[in-house]
């Protein structure tokens, strides 16, 4: 693992910065530094020296190791793909250096973590790739204002991007590809039973999601836009979930997505079916919005199969009041819009497709 430290330039050297094509951006106050690190010195270096209202700034290269982010209001940047961060290389036996242990052992890229009392606040991701990593790429947990903009999360062996028990989030601009799960997985909790969190305003915008298990997956959680993204090639394209547990999932909005051609088989595991072909998916939610997506060529067997499907949930809990308005919905299958529900008060209006189940929503 690299030990060099990393090099510390004062915002007023922001002209360097400029020439190497990442003009850093503002902080409150003005006082920040910004620590350089160049290929073989060590990222979580720079981090555990990085004060809040700093930067790190990693240049192009291959950083073997995981990265832990406590520290509130830090930005952590590369300069674009380039910057690529990888599992470390370690002999049998050997620890990975602290802090970054516990991510490293959890099998994920890059940790921000946070608690639900105390949450992270402000913490900055951008312009670098996290990749092949056992588990998450990005792993966020507890934290208030994250960004993760510019991002390339690929082939890691669970999400891409994860984020639970989290507020008012910005996952916008990024490439997951290639993902064990989800490209983008937005949570409460992944493995603890609750009612949906209140995300007060997180959005997951301008991604482009493939060849993934699911493009995105939003479970348990509420107050949210899922918008403009670009969806295809998984098995499932856009997946809202939610169950029995008050609150409920929903009061969302997913709109003006480009959901196609989400064909890739994935087997079933013991709690769900196959999954092939599913463009836009409800389950369990509530008081939601589906509008003017585009949504095409998704096409499979699956009970979850279709262009837009709402279906209940694995315990049986309905979809209720769920508005699936204004959509574009053309050569799914088996059908463009599928209300395979018993819930009330879930609408159908102004779409445009060619068949719906049961008939009349087109």
């Amino acid at each position: 693992m690299p030990t060099r430290p990393s090099h510390v330039l004062p915002v007023a050297a922001a002209a360097l910065l400029t020439c190497l094509g990442a003009a850093p951006p503002a902080f409150a106050g003005g006082g920040a530094n910004w620590h350089l690190v160049h290929p073989g010195e060590s990222i979580q270096q720079a981090v555990d020296a990085a004060r809040p209202g700093d930067g790190v700034l990693v240049l192009p290269g291959t950083y073997r190791e995981s990265v832990r982010i406590t520290t509130p209001h830090l930005t952590l940047r590369g300069l674009g793909p380039g910057t690529v961060l990888a599992p470390a290389e370690q002999r049998a036996g050997e620890p990975a250096p602290a802090p970054a242990a516990s991510c490293a052992a959890a099998g994920h890229g890059i940790c921000v973590d946070g608690t639900p009392a105390a949450p992270l606040l402000g913490v900055t991701v951008a312009d670098l790739t996290v990749r092949g990593y056992p588990k998450n790429g990005i792993d966020a947990s507890g934290t208030d204002g994250l960004v993760v903009r510019g991002v390339h999360a690929l082939d890691n062996g669970q999400q891409g991007i994860s984020q639970e028990k989290s507020v008012r989030a910005v996952v916008q601009g990024n490439v997951a590809r290639g993902n064990g799960q989800a490209g983008v997985f937005l949570a409460n909790a992944a493995y603890e039973e609750g009612g949906a969190i209140d995300t007060r305003g997180t959005v997951i915008g301008e991604n482009e999601l493939s060849g993934n298990r699911l493009g995105v997956v939003v479970r348990r959680a509420r107050e949210l836009t899922v918008e403009h993204n670009e969806v295809h090639g998984n098995c499932g394209g856009v997946f809202v979930i939610g169950d029995e547990n008050v609150p409920r999932a929903g009061a969302l909005t997913v709109r003006r997505n480009h959901v196609h051609e989400n064909n890739k088989y994935c087997p079933p595991n013991p709690r769900l079916a196959f999954i092939q072909g599913s463009g836009i998916m409800l389950t369990g939610a509530e008081d939601t919005r589906v509008t003017e997506n585009r949504v095409e060529g998704n096409t499979g067997t699956s009970p979850m199969s279709g262009g837009i499907v709402l279906l209940h949930s694995l315990v049986g809990s309905p979809n209720a009041r769920i508005s699936v308005t204004d959509n574009l919905a053309l050569n799914n299958g088996p059908a463009d819009l599928a209300d395979r529900d018993t819930g009330p008060g879930n609408t159908f209006t102004g779409n445009t497709c060619g068949v719906s189940e049961p008939a009349g929503h087109c």
